[in-house]
């Protein structure tokens, strides 16, 4: 006799996209280097600085997706990458992009949880046989 599967962990899945936008994100920020080089105002030690230390922040984020706060702390980091717009309009374009992103991954987990609790989920479905 077989013991029945464990239903499947929403979340798990849920955090592995988040993780994984924030790799994207911290790619796409490191990209902006040679844009700010050549048609921004150039790379200052200070641009180059903010823009690595955002990326590694990013990457670091990656690593605590499974905090409950995470979607927060990721939603605000993208306000410190908006406020990259001081240093090149096109850092802080990335931050507003993101921030688009990340409030609809936050929407997405919230509609996730509100099914979760009234057993909408298809784990929560019994079988049909």
């Amino acid at each position: 006799m077989s013991t029945p599967a464990a239903p499947p962990d929403p979340w798990k899945s849920f955090r592995g996209v988040m993780a994984g936008t924030l790799i994207l994100e911290a790619i796409v920020v490191l990209l902006a280097l040679p844009v700010i080089g050549s048609v921004g105002g150039g790379l200052t030690a200070a641009s180059t600085a903010y823009v690595v230390g955002v990326a590694v922040v990013l990457i670091l984020m990656a690593g605590v997706q499974r905090r409950p706060w995470a979607i927060w702390a990721n939603v605000g980091v993208q306000l410190l990458l908006v406020a990259g717009w001081l240093i090149y309009p096109g850092v802080g374009f990335i931050g507003l992009l993101f921030l688009v992103v990340w409030l609809l991954i936050a929407y997405l987990r919230a509609e996730v949880l509100r099914r979760q609790k009234r057993g909408l989920l298809p784990g929560q479905q019994p079988d049909p046989e």
